[in-house]
């Protein structure tokens, strides 16, 4: 395993992130995730791999991930060994501290996950999205407000406009409140549109993204058409904005990821993580594995080296398009 700082700050993550929204207890409304024995081996083969980064959400399992990672830390690593990520924004009640990034919220959740998770602090505490409806400087205060209390080390941020996340890094800075350190972003070889705002934006306020999606729920990891898996399978063809998640011109792609790995002699996932661990910006990638290989390939990414050829022929075919789950 590599290890690395996170962006410019002192906090140094593994370069694989375990993703753990695949993690939730049965009947929490997704059909392919693993309650604790299920995760059991996922867990298992992180520690043994050195993946000492595990990222979840409030949201996740509706609130079961982060009792099932909680209890992964205590029984298969320990509290120190681990930084452990989480997430809030998205509803979890129908009150009005229940979502979104207000003070309220932000107080709430933030304690409710801590109990969840059977900890007394969260290491990376991130915002799921922006929040339109809430001033920048009662998130950014209230953000600042429990890393004071000690219930949060740093704070992070996920999948919004490059203007919107400036917005919230400039209100902390006027202040003199704690500023992020993380983007988690939706970022692979069919979804590149980070790269024309928000990876410039990062790379100049040092901040480290953490890819999500890395595979485009693993239609980057196996040839065009191909069976799916059962995750892959439940998804719908648009996200909840309406937006494509993928194109009839990402097959291009996906044969070119195909060409090079039967070239390598490597698995597809294992060159489209490599492709994507290769950007400067990119702190750690996240891995939602739900099987054995899927920890592997990622961990063997990190010892791929793509030539200067493979990579104009991986980024060749890409075509524009939306960014997904953008409002």
């Amino acid at each position: 395993m590599e290890y690395t700082r996170l962006g410019n700050s002192g906090l140094k993550v593994s370069r694989i992130a375990l993703g753990c929204m695949s993690f939730g207890a049965p009947g929490t409304g997704r059909d392919w995730t693993l309650d604790d024995a299920a995760a059991e081996p996922i867990f298992r083969q992180a520690v043994d791999l050195g993946i000492t980064f595990w990222d979840t959400a409030n949201v996740y399992g509706r609130g079961s991930s982060e009792e099932i990672t909680g209890r992964a830390i205590r029984k298969y690593s320990s509290r120190e060994d681990i930084v452990l990520a989480t997430k809030l924004f998205w509803p979890m009640h129908g009150g009005p501290g229940g979502s979104g990034l207000s003070r309220k919220a932000i107080l709430e959740q933030v304690d409710a996950s801590l109990a969840r998770l059977g900890t007394g602090h969260i290491d990376l505490l991130q915002i799921h999205r922006f929040d339109p409806n809430v001033p920048a400087e009662e998130t950014m205060e209230a953000l600042h407000d429990v890393v004071k209390a000690g219930k949060v080390r740093y704070l992070g941020a996920s999948s919004m406009w490059a203007w919107q996340f400036a917005k919230l890094q400039h209100t902390a800075q006027l202040h003199g409140w704690t500023r992020f350190i993380s983007m988690q972003d939706q970022y692979s070889l069919t979804q590149r549109e980070e790269e024309r705002e928000m990876f410039g934006l990062l790379a100049d306020q040092g901040v480290g993204s953490i890819p999500w999606s890395p595979l485009n729920a693993g239609r980057n990891a196996r040839p065009w058409g191909a069976q799916g898996t059962t995750r892959a399978g439940s998804n719908p063809d648009t996200d909840m904005f309406g937006n494509p998640l993928w194109l009839e011109s990402d097959k291009a792609v996906v044969d070119a990821v195909e060409h090079v790995a039967a070239g390598r002699g490597v698995s597809m996932a294992l060159v489209a993580l490599a492709w994507v661990l290769r950007n400067p910006v990119v702190s750690s990638v996240l891995s939602s594995a739900t099987k054995p290989h899927h920890l592997d390939d990622a961990v063997a990414a990190l010892d791929l080296d793509l030539a200067e050829d493979e990579v104009k022929a991986l980024e060749e075919p890409y075509v524009p398009r939306t960014p997904t789950y953008f409002a």
